[in-house]
Protein backbone atom coordinates (compact mmCIF):
# COMPACT_ATOMS: atom_id res chain seq x y z
CA UNK A 1 0.00 0.00 0.00
CA UNK A 2 1.56 2.86 -1.31
CA UNK A 3 1.29 5.66 1.89
CA UNK A 4 2.24 8.61 0.28
CA UNK A 5 -0.03 11.34 -0.11
CA UNK A 6 -0.84 13.78 -3.20
CA UNK A 7 -2.68 16.62 -4.11
CA UNK A 8 -6.22 16.09 -3.68
CA UNK A 9 -8.08 16.96 -6.96
CA UNK A 10 -11.84 17.26 -7.37
CA UNK A 11 -14.17 15.72 -8.29
CA UNK A 12 -14.85 16.77 -11.82
CA UNK A 13 -11.81 17.62 -12.65
CA UNK A 14 -8.28 15.33 -14.65
CA UNK A 15 -7.76 12.21 -13.87
CA UNK A 16 -5.57 11.37 -11.22
CA UNK A 17 -2.21 10.52 -12.45
CA UNK A 18 -0.49 7.36 -13.27
CA UNK A 19 1.53 5.50 -11.35
CA UNK A 20 4.91 6.30 -13.60
CA UNK A 21 3.47 9.86 -12.93
CA UNK A 22 3.14 9.40 -9.48
CA UNK A 23 6.61 8.00 -8.07
CA UNK A 24 7.98 10.55 -10.36
CA UNK A 25 6.21 13.65 -8.36
CA UNK A 26 5.83 11.93 -5.11
CA UNK A 27 5.95 14.90 -2.67
CA UNK A 28 4.70 15.04 1.01
CA UNK A 29 2.37 17.64 2.47
CA UNK A 30 2.30 19.14 5.75
CA UNK A 31 -1.11 17.76 7.17
CA UNK A 32 -0.40 21.18 9.35
CA UNK A 33 -1.21 23.72 6.29
CA UNK A 34 -5.20 23.29 6.17
CA UNK A 35 -4.89 25.33 9.58
CA UNK A 36 -3.29 28.15 7.58
CA UNK A 37 -5.73 28.68 4.32
CA UNK A 38 -4.00 31.99 3.60
CA UNK A 39 -0.69 30.29 2.64
CA UNK A 40 -0.05 27.58 -0.02
CA UNK A 41 0.40 24.02 1.21
CA UNK A 42 4.34 23.49 2.17
CA UNK A 43 5.19 20.32 0.09
CA UNK A 44 8.66 18.59 0.55
CA UNK A 45 10.18 15.52 -1.71
CA UNK A 46 9.63 12.47 -0.13
CA UNK A 47 12.22 9.51 -0.74
CA UNK A 48 10.81 6.29 -2.58
CA UNK A 49 8.51 3.78 0.09
CA UNK A 50 10.66 1.22 1.42
CA UNK A 51 8.94 -1.82 4.02
CA UNK A 52 10.29 -1.92 7.08
CA UNK A 53 10.12 -5.92 6.51
CA UNK A 54 12.64 -5.57 3.69
CA UNK A 55 15.92 -5.90 6.04
CA UNK A 56 14.36 -8.85 7.38
CA UNK A 57 13.73 -10.64 4.52
CA UNK A 58 17.76 -9.91 3.16
CA UNK A 59 18.63 -10.92 6.27
CA UNK A 60 16.66 -14.33 6.30
CA UNK A 61 18.45 -14.54 2.60
CA UNK A 62 21.94 -13.64 3.78
CA UNK A 63 24.12 -17.20 3.53
CA UNK A 64 27.68 -16.83 3.85
CA UNK A 65 29.96 -19.04 2.77
CA UNK A 66 30.91 -21.60 6.00
CA UNK A 67 34.18 -23.53 5.87
CA UNK A 68 34.23 -26.95 8.07
CA UNK A 69 36.95 -25.35 9.92
CA UNK A 70 37.95 -26.04 13.71
CA UNK A 71 36.18 -28.68 16.33
CA UNK A 72 34.18 -28.56 19.58
CA UNK A 73 36.53 -28.43 22.47
CA UNK A 74 35.44 -31.75 24.12
CA UNK A 75 36.86 -31.87 27.65
CA UNK A 76 35.39 -34.58 29.82
CA UNK A 77 33.27 -33.37 32.68
CA UNK A 78 34.13 -35.58 36.42
CA UNK A 79 31.86 -34.87 38.66
CA UNK A 80 32.87 -34.07 42.32
CA UNK A 81 33.78 -31.72 45.32
CA UNK A 82 36.06 -29.52 43.28
CA UNK A 83 40.34 -29.32 42.55
CA UNK A 84 41.45 -29.20 45.84
CA UNK A 85 42.95 -33.23 45.90
CA UNK A 86 44.33 -32.41 42.86
CA UNK A 87 45.84 -29.18 44.10
CA UNK A 88 48.20 -31.05 46.66
CA UNK A 89 49.17 -33.92 44.55
CA UNK A 90 52.76 -32.58 42.93
CA UNK A 91 55.50 -34.43 41.17
CA UNK A 92 58.28 -34.12 44.00
CA UNK A 93 60.49 -32.60 44.35
CA UNK A 94 58.98 -30.23 41.80
CA UNK A 95 55.99 -28.04 41.95
CA UNK A 96 53.91 -29.85 38.81
CA UNK A 97 50.72 -30.87 39.58
CA UNK A 98 50.25 -34.31 38.55
CA UNK A 99 47.51 -33.46 36.25
CA UNK A 100 46.23 -29.72 35.60
CA UNK A 101 42.54 -30.34 36.55
CA UNK A 102 40.15 -27.36 36.61
CA UNK A 103 37.20 -27.40 39.03
CA UNK A 104 34.61 -25.56 38.26
CA UNK A 105 30.64 -25.15 38.44
CA UNK A 106 28.05 -26.03 35.93
CA UNK A 107 25.11 -23.21 36.19
CA UNK A 108 23.17 -25.74 33.69
CA UNK A 109 23.46 -28.91 35.30
CA UNK A 110 24.00 -27.25 38.83
CA UNK A 111 26.82 -29.74 39.87
CA UNK A 112 30.42 -29.37 40.19
CA UNK A 113 32.61 -31.10 37.68
CA UNK A 114 36.49 -31.19 36.72
CA UNK A 115 38.54 -31.01 33.76
CA UNK A 116 41.49 -32.24 32.72
CA UNK A 117 43.01 -29.28 30.75
CA UNK A 118 47.01 -30.31 30.49
CA UNK A 119 46.83 -34.12 29.38
CA UNK A 120 50.88 -34.45 28.53
CA UNK A 121 51.33 -36.85 31.38
CA UNK A 122 48.78 -39.14 30.48
CA UNK A 123 50.44 -39.27 26.74
CA UNK A 124 53.46 -39.44 28.66
CA UNK A 125 52.54 -42.74 30.24
CA UNK A 126 50.74 -44.20 27.14
CA UNK A 127 54.49 -43.83 25.33
CA UNK A 128 56.20 -45.64 27.71
CA UNK A 129 53.88 -48.38 27.88
CA UNK A 130 53.93 -48.87 24.42
CA UNK A 131 57.88 -48.83 24.44
CA UNK A 132 58.01 -51.06 27.18
CA UNK A 133 55.61 -53.67 24.48
CA UNK A 134 56.95 -52.44 21.41
CA UNK A 135 59.94 -55.42 21.04
CA UNK A 136 56.92 -57.68 20.94
CA UNK A 137 55.18 -56.39 18.50
CA UNK A 138 58.92 -55.84 15.81
CA UNK A 139 59.09 -58.66 12.66
CA UNK A 140 61.22 -61.36 13.63
CA UNK A 141 63.24 -60.75 10.27
CA UNK A 142 63.81 -57.18 11.71
CA UNK A 143 64.17 -57.73 15.37
CA UNK A 144 68.19 -57.34 15.05
CA UNK A 145 68.03 -53.62 13.36
CA UNK A 146 65.24 -52.12 15.29
CA UNK A 147 66.02 -52.91 18.55
CA UNK A 148 70.20 -51.66 17.66
CA UNK A 149 68.65 -49.07 16.20
CA UNK A 150 66.09 -48.42 19.62
CA UNK A 151 68.56 -48.71 21.83
CA UNK A 152 71.01 -46.08 20.04
CA UNK A 153 67.51 -44.14 20.35
CA UNK A 154 67.14 -44.11 23.81
CA UNK A 155 71.05 -42.63 24.53
CA UNK A 156 70.40 -40.23 21.88
CA UNK A 157 67.43 -38.94 23.39
CA UNK A 158 69.04 -38.42 27.10
CA UNK A 159 71.50 -36.80 25.31
CA UNK A 160 69.00 -34.19 23.03
CA UNK A 161 67.16 -33.67 26.27
CA UNK A 162 70.13 -32.67 28.33
CA UNK A 163 71.39 -30.68 25.50
CA UNK A 164 67.38 -29.08 25.40
CA UNK A 165 68.43 -27.89 29.00
CA UNK A 166 70.77 -25.79 27.28
CA UNK A 167 69.59 -24.52 23.95
CA UNK A 168 66.06 -24.00 25.11
CA UNK A 169 66.29 -23.27 28.77
CA UNK A 170 69.66 -21.48 28.88
CA UNK A 171 69.44 -20.33 25.81
CA UNK A 172 72.69 -21.08 25.29
CA UNK A 173 73.54 -21.65 21.71
CA UNK A 174 76.05 -24.65 22.54
CA UNK A 175 77.14 -27.19 19.40
CA UNK A 176 79.49 -29.45 21.58
CA UNK A 177 77.10 -31.56 23.57
CA UNK A 178 77.97 -34.69 21.48
CA UNK A 179 81.55 -33.56 22.19
CA UNK A 180 80.82 -33.65 25.60
CA UNK A 181 79.72 -36.93 25.11
CA UNK A 182 82.92 -38.02 22.74
CA UNK A 183 85.20 -36.81 25.57
CA UNK A 184 83.37 -38.86 28.71
CA UNK A 185 83.23 -41.97 26.45
CA UNK A 186 86.62 -41.58 25.48
CA UNK A 187 88.32 -41.23 29.07
CA UNK A 188 85.56 -43.70 30.52
CA UNK A 189 86.88 -45.80 28.05
CA UNK A 190 90.39 -45.17 28.27
CA UNK A 191 90.38 -45.48 32.28
CA UNK A 192 88.38 -48.71 32.22
CA UNK A 193 91.41 -50.35 30.00
CA UNK A 194 94.29 -48.87 32.24
CA UNK A 195 92.26 -48.92 35.61
CA UNK A 196 90.14 -52.21 35.45
CA UNK A 197 87.38 -50.40 35.94
CA UNK A 198 83.89 -52.18 36.16
CA UNK A 199 80.93 -50.93 33.70
CA UNK A 200 79.04 -49.30 37.06
CA UNK A 201 81.71 -46.68 37.45
CA UNK A 202 81.52 -45.79 33.96
CA UNK A 203 78.95 -43.13 34.26
CA UNK A 204 80.65 -41.73 37.14
CA UNK A 205 83.61 -41.02 35.20
CA UNK A 206 81.60 -39.65 32.71
CA UNK A 207 80.26 -37.72 34.61
CA UNK A 208 83.59 -36.20 36.16
CA UNK A 209 84.72 -35.72 32.68
CA UNK A 210 81.82 -33.60 31.35
CA UNK A 211 81.58 -31.61 34.27
CA UNK A 212 85.46 -30.52 33.94
CA UNK A 213 84.88 -30.29 30.17
CA UNK A 214 81.43 -27.75 30.57
CA UNK A 215 83.40 -25.81 33.07
CA UNK A 216 86.09 -25.10 29.91
CA UNK A 217 83.41 -24.46 27.66
CA UNK A 218 81.06 -22.50 29.79
CA UNK A 219 84.22 -19.82 30.86
CA UNK A 220 83.91 -18.13 27.08
CA UNK A 221 79.85 -18.35 28.06
CA UNK A 222 80.74 -15.61 29.92
CA UNK A 223 82.26 -13.37 27.26
CA UNK A 224 80.51 -14.55 24.25
CA UNK A 225 76.58 -14.70 23.01
CA UNK A 226 74.43 -16.08 20.18
CA UNK A 227 76.07 -16.80 16.98
CA UNK A 228 79.70 -16.25 18.07
CA UNK A 229 79.93 -19.11 20.81
CA UNK A 230 78.02 -21.17 18.31
CA UNK A 231 80.96 -21.07 16.24
CA UNK A 232 83.53 -21.44 19.17
CA UNK A 233 81.83 -24.58 19.88
CA UNK A 234 82.07 -25.86 16.10
CA UNK A 235 85.32 -25.42 16.21
CA UNK A 236 85.92 -27.21 19.97
CA UNK A 237 84.00 -30.39 17.70
CA UNK A 238 86.13 -30.01 15.12
CA UNK A 239 89.91 -29.88 17.48
CA UNK A 240 88.43 -32.94 19.84
CA UNK A 241 88.26 -35.15 16.01
CA UNK A 242 91.35 -33.97 14.47
CA UNK A 243 92.58 -34.77 18.00
CA UNK A 244 91.33 -38.46 18.24
CA UNK A 245 92.12 -39.19 14.29
CA UNK A 246 95.50 -38.39 15.48
CA UNK A 247 96.31 -39.73 18.42
CA UNK A 248 97.67 -43.26 18.61
CA UNK A 249 96.32 -43.55 22.23
CA UNK A 250 93.42 -43.37 21.07
CA UNK A 251 93.48 -45.56 19.05
CA UNK A 252 94.15 -43.81 15.30
CA UNK A 253 94.78 -46.98 13.41
CA UNK A 254 91.88 -48.86 14.78
CA UNK A 255 89.60 -46.19 14.28
CA UNK A 256 88.41 -45.62 17.99
CA UNK A 257 89.28 -47.00 21.66
CA UNK A 258 87.54 -50.52 22.76
CA UNK A 259 87.75 -52.78 25.37
CA UNK A 260 85.70 -50.86 28.09
CA UNK A 261 83.52 -53.28 30.23
CA UNK A 262 79.90 -53.71 29.40
CA UNK A 263 77.23 -54.33 31.61
CA UNK A 264 75.19 -56.79 28.90
CA UNK A 265 75.45 -59.98 30.52
CA UNK A 266 78.10 -62.76 28.70
CA UNK A 267 75.65 -65.70 28.71
CA UNK A 268 72.90 -64.25 27.39
CA UNK A 269 71.83 -64.75 23.61
CA UNK A 270 71.84 -61.91 21.19
CA UNK A 271 67.97 -61.37 21.58
CA UNK A 272 68.70 -60.80 24.94
CA UNK A 273 71.28 -58.51 24.72
CA UNK A 274 69.33 -56.52 22.58
CA UNK A 275 66.42 -56.95 24.81
CA UNK A 276 68.77 -55.84 27.50
CA UNK A 277 70.65 -53.17 26.11
CA UNK A 278 67.09 -51.90 24.52
CA UNK A 279 65.51 -51.50 27.82
CA UNK A 280 68.69 -50.44 29.54
CA UNK A 281 68.70 -47.20 27.18
CA UNK A 282 65.13 -46.45 27.66
CA UNK A 283 66.11 -46.15 31.52
CA UNK A 284 68.53 -43.14 30.64
CA UNK A 285 66.13 -41.45 28.95
CA UNK A 286 63.61 -41.50 31.13
CA UNK A 287 66.32 -40.60 34.03
CA UNK A 288 67.24 -37.48 31.72
CA UNK A 289 63.64 -36.82 31.18
CA UNK A 290 63.52 -36.48 34.96
CA UNK A 291 66.43 -34.55 35.27
CA UNK A 292 65.08 -32.54 32.51
CA UNK A 293 61.56 -31.63 34.12
CA UNK A 294 63.46 -31.09 37.45
CA UNK A 295 65.49 -28.73 36.28
CA UNK A 296 63.08 -26.82 33.76
CA UNK A 297 60.27 -26.77 36.02
CA UNK A 298 62.40 -25.62 39.52
CA UNK A 299 63.48 -22.47 40.46
CA UNK A 300 66.47 -22.18 37.72
CA UNK A 301 64.04 -23.08 35.06
CA UNK A 302 62.00 -20.29 36.08
CA UNK A 303 64.68 -17.40 36.41
CA UNK A 304 65.81 -18.34 32.88
CA UNK A 305 61.84 -18.25 31.51
CA UNK A 306 61.65 -14.67 33.42
CA UNK A 307 64.54 -13.13 31.67
CA UNK A 308 64.16 -14.17 27.61
CA UNK A 309 66.45 -12.89 24.76
CA UNK A 310 67.76 -9.63 24.90
CA UNK A 311 66.47 -8.59 28.40
CA UNK A 312 69.19 -9.78 31.06
CA UNK A 313 69.64 -6.31 31.88
CA UNK A 314 65.99 -6.24 33.15
CA UNK A 315 66.65 -9.34 35.01
CA UNK A 316 70.02 -7.79 36.60
CA UNK A 317 68.11 -4.74 37.47
CA UNK A 318 65.36 -7.05 39.31
CA UNK A 319 67.82 -8.77 41.20
CA UNK A 320 68.36 -12.01 39.04
CA UNK A 321 71.69 -13.05 38.72
CA UNK A 322 70.56 -14.18 35.36
CA UNK A 323 74.27 -14.76 34.20
CA UNK A 324 74.55 -17.53 36.98
CA UNK A 325 71.26 -19.14 36.38
CA UNK A 326 72.61 -19.68 32.57
CA UNK A 327 76.34 -21.06 33.54
CA UNK A 328 74.25 -23.69 36.76
CA UNK A 329 72.02 -25.28 33.75
CA UNK A 330 74.73 -25.33 31.74
CA UNK A 331 76.84 -27.36 34.00
CA UNK A 332 74.10 -29.82 35.31
CA UNK A 333 73.17 -30.58 31.59
CA UNK A 334 77.13 -31.04 30.79
CA UNK A 335 77.70 -33.38 33.69
CA UNK A 336 74.41 -35.42 32.90
CA UNK A 337 75.90 -35.50 29.19
CA UNK A 338 79.17 -37.04 30.66
CA UNK A 339 76.80 -39.39 32.64
CA UNK A 340 75.39 -40.57 29.16
CA UNK A 341 78.75 -40.46 27.65
CA UNK A 342 80.04 -42.69 30.26
CA UNK A 343 76.83 -45.18 29.62
CA UNK A 344 77.65 -44.85 25.80
CA UNK A 345 80.72 -46.45 26.70
CA UNK A 346 79.59 -49.66 28.88
CA UNK A 347 76.75 -50.46 25.90
CA UNK A 348 79.34 -50.22 22.81
CA UNK A 349 82.06 -50.99 24.37
CA UNK A 350 84.21 -48.08 23.63
CA UNK A 351 84.03 -44.75 21.75
CA UNK A 352 84.95 -44.07 18.00
CA UNK A 353 85.59 -40.52 16.41
CA UNK A 354 81.93 -40.31 14.48
CA UNK A 355 81.17 -38.87 17.50
CA UNK A 356 82.96 -35.85 16.81
CA UNK A 357 81.98 -35.96 13.33
CA UNK A 358 80.25 -33.14 11.62
CA UNK A 359 77.59 -35.24 9.99
CA UNK A 360 76.56 -36.88 13.80
CA UNK A 361 76.13 -32.75 14.67
CA UNK A 362 73.84 -32.19 11.79
CA UNK A 363 71.54 -34.72 12.32
CA UNK A 364 71.67 -34.09 16.13
CA UNK A 365 70.25 -30.90 15.14
CA UNK A 366 67.89 -32.29 12.49
CA UNK A 367 66.70 -33.75 15.66
CA UNK A 368 65.80 -30.21 17.73
CA UNK A 369 64.73 -28.81 14.94
CA UNK A 370 61.98 -31.58 13.44
CA UNK A 371 60.93 -31.82 16.71
CA UNK A 372 60.46 -28.38 18.18
CA UNK A 373 63.49 -26.08 20.17
CA UNK A 374 62.43 -26.11 23.88
CA UNK A 375 60.01 -28.66 24.19
CA UNK A 376 60.86 -32.32 25.56
CA UNK A 377 58.16 -33.99 23.79
CA UNK A 378 59.73 -32.71 20.54
CA UNK A 379 63.26 -33.56 21.47
CA UNK A 380 62.12 -37.23 21.98
CA UNK A 381 60.01 -37.39 19.19
CA UNK A 382 62.98 -35.81 16.54
CA UNK A 383 65.22 -38.41 17.59
CA UNK A 384 62.80 -41.23 17.51
CA UNK A 385 61.93 -40.22 13.82
CA UNK A 386 65.72 -39.29 12.53
CA UNK A 387 67.12 -42.50 14.06
CA UNK A 388 64.50 -44.64 12.62
CA UNK A 389 65.51 -43.01 9.24
CA UNK A 390 68.85 -43.16 9.26
CA UNK A 391 68.98 -46.81 11.14
CA UNK A 392 66.39 -48.72 10.20
CA UNK A 393 66.08 -47.31 6.56
CA UNK A 394 69.81 -48.45 6.12
CA UNK A 395 68.77 -49.76 2.15
CA UNK A 396 67.94 -46.40 1.22
CA UNK A 397 71.57 -45.67 0.64
CA UNK A 398 72.04 -42.18 0.98
CA UNK A 399 68.76 -40.91 -0.10
CA UNK A 400 67.73 -41.46 3.76
CA UNK A 401 69.93 -38.14 4.12
CA UNK A 402 68.20 -36.46 1.52
CA UNK A 403 64.81 -37.28 3.08
CA UNK A 404 66.10 -35.84 6.75
CA UNK A 405 66.87 -32.88 5.11
CA UNK A 406 63.82 -32.61 3.24
CA UNK A 407 61.89 -32.67 6.74
CA UNK A 408 63.47 -30.38 8.36
CA UNK A 409 63.79 -28.04 5.43
CA UNK A 410 59.90 -28.36 5.73
CA UNK A 411 59.16 -28.17 9.06
CA UNK A 412 61.46 -24.91 9.34
CA UNK A 413 59.40 -23.45 6.20
CA UNK A 414 56.02 -24.17 7.43
CA UNK A 415 56.01 -25.16 11.22
CA UNK A 416 57.07 -22.29 13.72
CA UNK A 417 57.97 -25.00 17.47
CA UNK A 418 58.52 -28.17 14.82
CA UNK A 419 56.03 -31.06 14.83
CA UNK A 420 54.73 -29.84 18.58
CA UNK A 421 54.15 -26.76 17.10
CA UNK A 422 51.77 -27.79 14.67
CA UNK A 423 48.49 -27.73 18.07
CA UNK A 424 48.85 -24.29 18.12
CA UNK A 425 49.57 -23.17 15.45
CA UNK A 426 46.97 -24.98 13.92
CA UNK A 427 44.55 -23.35 16.74
CA UNK A 428 45.75 -19.95 15.60
CA UNK A 429 44.62 -20.17 12.62
CA UNK A 430 41.28 -21.68 13.30
CA UNK A 431 40.94 -18.99 15.42
CA UNK A 432 41.59 -16.36 12.70
CA UNK A 433 39.05 -18.22 10.34
CA UNK A 434 36.72 -18.73 13.20
CA UNK A 435 36.52 -14.98 13.80
CA UNK A 436 36.01 -14.31 10.20
CA UNK A 437 32.86 -16.41 10.35
CA UNK A 438 31.91 -14.84 13.05
CA UNK A 439 32.44 -11.22 11.45
CA UNK A 440 30.78 -12.49 8.39
CA UNK A 441 27.67 -14.12 10.87
CA UNK A 442 27.48 -10.48 13.06
CA UNK A 443 27.11 -8.36 9.49
CA UNK A 444 23.60 -9.35 8.82
CA UNK A 445 22.63 -11.61 11.69
CA UNK A 446 23.40 -9.51 15.00
CA UNK A 447 26.65 -8.10 17.15
CA UNK A 448 26.39 -10.21 20.10
CA UNK A 449 28.87 -13.27 18.86
CA UNK A 450 28.06 -16.45 20.20
CA UNK A 451 30.46 -16.53 22.89
CA UNK A 452 29.65 -13.75 23.92
CA UNK A 453 25.75 -14.80 24.21
CA UNK A 454 26.63 -17.85 25.35
CA UNK A 455 28.14 -15.59 29.07
CA UNK A 456 24.86 -13.16 28.78
CA UNK A 457 22.93 -14.14 31.47
CA UNK A 458 19.53 -12.33 30.02
CA UNK A 459 18.96 -13.96 26.77
CA UNK A 460 16.25 -11.18 25.76
CA UNK A 461 19.62 -9.27 24.92
CA UNK A 462 20.77 -11.25 21.90
CA UNK A 463 17.73 -10.55 20.52
CA UNK A 464 17.34 -6.90 21.27
CA UNK A 465 20.75 -6.65 19.88
CA UNK A 466 19.81 -8.56 16.71
CA UNK A 467 16.89 -6.80 16.03
CA UNK A 468 18.27 -3.35 16.98
CA UNK A 469 21.35 -4.10 14.19
CA UNK A 470 18.49 -4.83 11.66
CA UNK A 471 16.46 -1.89 12.46
CA UNK A 472 19.54 0.45 11.79
CA UNK A 473 20.38 -1.22 8.68
CA UNK A 474 17.11 -0.62 7.56
CA UNK A 475 17.15 3.24 8.49
CA UNK A 476 20.11 3.75 6.99
CA UNK A 477 18.17 3.43 3.57
CA UNK A 478 16.20 6.07 4.51
CA UNK A 479 18.18 8.62 5.03
CA UNK A 480 18.62 10.56 1.61
CA UNK A 481 19.05 14.48 0.97
CA UNK A 482 15.24 14.76 0.82
CA UNK A 483 15.28 13.73 4.67
CA UNK A 484 18.12 15.84 5.64
CA UNK A 485 16.50 18.96 3.92
CA UNK A 486 12.99 18.27 5.60
CA UNK A 487 14.40 18.40 8.94
CA UNK A 488 16.97 21.21 8.15
CA UNK A 489 13.73 23.52 7.24
CA UNK A 490 11.62 22.06 10.00
CA UNK A 491 13.30 20.72 12.86
CA UNK A 492 10.18 20.55 15.19
CA UNK A 493 6.73 19.32 13.81
CA UNK A 494 5.21 17.11 11.93
CA UNK A 495 7.39 15.14 9.25
CA UNK A 496 7.34 12.65 6.73
CA UNK A 497 7.43 9.02 7.46
CA UNK A 498 10.86 8.39 6.36
CA UNK A 499 11.88 11.27 8.77
CA UNK A 500 9.73 9.78 11.73
CA UNK A 501 11.13 6.88 12.02
CA UNK A 502 14.86 7.88 12.52
CA UNK A 503 13.71 10.56 14.84
CA UNK A 504 12.11 7.96 17.14
CA UNK A 505 14.88 5.81 17.27
CA UNK A 506 17.34 8.61 18.02
CA UNK A 507 14.85 9.92 20.80
CA UNK A 508 14.54 6.22 22.35
CA UNK A 509 17.88 5.72 22.72
CA UNK A 510 19.86 5.39 26.22
CA UNK A 511 21.37 8.37 28.05
CA UNK A 512 24.49 7.84 28.18
CA UNK A 513 26.42 9.58 25.62
CA UNK A 514 23.03 10.65 24.20
CA UNK A 515 23.43 14.26 22.53
CA UNK A 516 21.58 17.23 24.03
CA UNK A 517 21.27 20.85 23.51
CA UNK A 518 23.17 23.17 26.33
CA UNK A 519 21.77 26.72 26.40
CA UNK A 520 24.80 28.45 26.61
CA UNK A 521 23.00 31.72 27.07
CA UNK A 522 19.65 32.32 26.40
CA UNK A 523 18.10 33.03 23.00
CA UNK A 524 21.76 33.48 21.60
CA UNK A 525 23.86 30.91 21.77
CA UNK A 526 23.32 26.82 21.93
CA UNK A 527 25.83 23.88 22.56
CA UNK A 528 25.80 20.22 21.52
CA UNK A 529 27.12 18.23 24.82
CA UNK A 530 26.77 14.59 25.32
CA UNK A 531 25.01 13.49 28.59
CA UNK A 532 26.83 10.63 31.00
CA UNK A 533 23.81 9.05 32.10
CA UNK A 534 24.97 8.77 35.53
CA UNK A 535 23.50 10.85 38.73
CA UNK A 536 26.14 13.59 39.40
CA UNK A 537 28.04 13.55 36.81
CA UNK A 538 27.83 16.37 34.68
CA UNK A 539 27.46 16.25 30.66
CA UNK A 540 31.01 16.67 28.33
CA UNK A 541 30.83 19.41 25.88
CA UNK A 542 30.65 17.63 22.17
CA UNK A 543 32.22 20.30 20.10
CA UNK A 544 33.43 23.83 21.10
CA UNK A 545 31.15 24.98 18.16
CA UNK A 546 27.89 27.43 19.14
CA UNK A 547 24.68 28.19 17.33
CA UNK A 548 22.65 30.90 17.25
CA UNK A 549 19.13 29.69 17.15
CA UNK A 550 17.38 26.76 18.42
CA UNK A 551 16.77 25.30 15.15
CA UNK A 552 20.57 25.25 13.79
CA UNK A 553 21.45 23.34 17.04
CA UNK A 554 18.23 20.90 16.84
CA UNK A 555 19.88 20.73 12.79
CA UNK A 556 23.43 19.75 13.72
CA UNK A 557 22.54 17.72 17.09
CA UNK A 558 20.44 15.59 13.79
CA UNK A 559 23.26 15.44 11.62
CA UNK A 560 25.67 13.91 14.16
CA UNK A 561 23.15 11.22 15.42
CA UNK A 562 23.08 10.48 11.27
CA UNK A 563 27.13 10.29 11.15
CA UNK A 564 26.89 8.09 14.04
CA UNK A 565 24.16 6.00 12.75
CA UNK A 566 25.83 5.80 9.19
CA UNK A 567 29.45 4.80 11.05
CA UNK A 568 28.20 1.91 13.03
Amino acid sequence: MDRTAFEPTPEYGPAPPSATEAVAARTWIDPLSGFEPETPAREVPASAYLPPNTTWNETVAFKPKMYPVGRLNFFYKWPGHGGRLWWRTRYWPTRRRVLNIRGEYNRKTMRREKTILDKRPIWWTLTFLALLVAPAWVPGDAFNTVLSAAAVFGIYAAVNLCWMLVIGTAGIYSLASYAIVGAAAYGATYLAVQLGLPWWVLPAVGAVIGFLFGLLIALPALRLDGFYYALLTLGVVELCRVYVIQSRTFGSATGGIYGAPSYLPEGLSQSGQLLWGYYASLIVMVCALFLYRFVNGKRLGRVLRMAPEKKEAFAQACGVDYLRARISVFMISSTAIGAVGGFYASHFGGASPNLFSFDTLLLALAMLVIGGIGRSEGAVTGTAIVVFIDRVMIDWGPLRFVLIGMIMLLVVLFLRGGLFGIKPQFRTWRDKKKSERRASRSEKGGEMLPEEATETANKDEIYYRRFDKMQRDFLKRLVSKEVIEEHRTRPLGQHSEALDRLLIYFRRQGQIDKYAILVAEEFKAYRIVALSGHRGTAPRVVEDRTYGSPDEAYHALFMRRIQDLLES
